[in-house]
């Protein structure tokens, strides 16, 4: 649109070029300030990448300074070119508020009257009407310009609202695929689980009696027995894992000291883990709330082993607790690792795991175990900079009107 304005322009001036008072016509040297002034007004929103107060106002300093050059050049007060002092005008209107419109609206109107310095000038009516003009067209963009700002505003919380809740809804559609998993996980593990354990006990006493029965001479075939001992108590602990995963929890909720659930949990890991760094920092305004002590032990239990195992020899892992609104937050922190963003979605689901020796089923439990709470769990993790696992959890009562055997 200035494209077009300014070839106008330069139209207008190829066709009434200005003359001088003997007629003759001056020389092309009014193209200077114009071509000037066209250029200020293409580059303004470009230069800087992100305007300033500061630029913005040298901007419409230097319009200002041009339009009264070309003006002055071209006759002055009779000059056809006085409109070009509604650019730096439109300019102030759009960036600043009504107080910064009738600043640069006075030193555009200023620009004129200066001209009234030049002995054979007269202020006439057509001055009047010119600077009348400045006035109310400086005016009518600002509150255009300010109703446009307030349009922007709305459209712009409208747009954060529909982020927001489409990001909810992606963490449902989420929540939904993950428990669908579970559940026909859950049902796979616990059919399979059923038939493995027979043949397991069986397998097990057969290795016991070839221990028993073989000769001590033939140290191979002890040797060997024992180890399909060994491999079937593993066997059998991974299928009571299953188990677990699979089987539905019933929820013994009672009031509890949440600060003790974390120190058990700690102390149980500390125990495992020698050497440990695990520094606790727990709200002590928490009070105590109704909630399963030893399932959410396990929670605890699994995620600061997690973040000890991911945390480098003398790393430190934080314990964290904040009372919310109706809620409690429980921060497990490392500096370990961390988790690759690809790999941080499946990190709940079960079988997934990143350990060599790992099944992928704790972090799966856990979840579990926080959803039947009517909790949730998150994770925000850097790679090489570690993690933080967010578990929130209800700390109100049940209602004792819920159906019987729900939670």
């Amino acid at each position: 649109m200035w494209l077009a304005v300014f070839i106008a322009l330069v139209a207008t001036a190829l066709e009434f070029p200005y003359r001088n008072r003997e007629g003759e016509i001056a020389g092309p040297y009014e193209y200077v300030p114009l071509m000037a002034l066209a250029a200020a007004q293409l580059l303004e929103p470009k230069i800087p990448r992100v305007p300033s107060r500061r630029s913005r106002v040298l901007w419409i300093i230097l319009k200002v300074v041009l339009a009264f050059l070309l003006i002055g050049y071209t006759g002055t007060v009779v000059s056809y070119y006085w409109p070009v002092l509604l650019l730096p005008v439109v300019s102030a209107a759009t960036a600043f508020g009504l107080a910064g419109t009738l600043a640069y609206t006075a030193l555009a109107s200023l620009a004129i009257l200066s001209f009234l310095l030049h002995p054979e000038a007269e202020f006439s009516a057509y001055l009047r009407r010119a600077i009348a003009f400045l006035v109310m067209v400086g005016n009518l963009v600002n509150a255009l310009a300010q109703d446009l700002r307030l349009q922007s505003e709305r459209h712009r919380r409208t747009a954060e609202q529909l982020a927001e809740a489409n990001r909810h809804i992606q963490e449902v559609e989420r929540a939904a695929r993950r428990s669908d998993r579970l559940a026909a996980l859950g049902q796979l593990s616990a059919g399979l689980a059923h038939e493995l354990r027979n043949p397991l006990g069986t397998i097990k006493a057969s290795a016991e009696l070839l221990q028993r029965n073989v000769s001590s001479e033939n140290e191979v075939a002890r040797e060997m027995a024992g180890f399909i001992a060994t491999e079937v108590d593993r066997t059998n602990s991974l299928v009571t894992r299953f188990l677990q995963f699979a089987r539905p929890l019933k929820l013994r909720r009672d009031k509890a000291d949440l600060s003790q659930t974390l120190d058990r949990a700690i102390a149980q890991v500390e125990r495992e883990a020698k050497g440990a760094a695990i520094y606790k920092n727990y709200a002590p305004e928490i009070a105590p709330f109704p909630f399963d002590a030893e399932l959410l032990e396990r929670v605890f239990y699994n995620l600061i082993l997690n973040a000890v195992q991911a945390s480098p020899p003398g790393g430190a892992v934080s314990v964290k607790t904040r009372a919310g609104l109706d809620c409690v937050e429980i921060a497990v922190i490392d500096r370990g690792v961390g988790i690759e963003p690809a790999q941080r979605d499946s990190i709940f689901n079960p079988f997934f795991t990143t350990k060599p020796e790992g099944v992928g089923l704790g972090l799966a439990i856990v979840s579990k175990i926080v959803d039947e709470h009517g909790g949730k769990i998150t994770v925000e993790s850097e790679p090489g900079k570690g993690s933080i696992f967010h578990v929130v959890l209800p700390s109100v009562s049940v209602s004792s009107s819920a159906p019987a055997g729900s939670e």
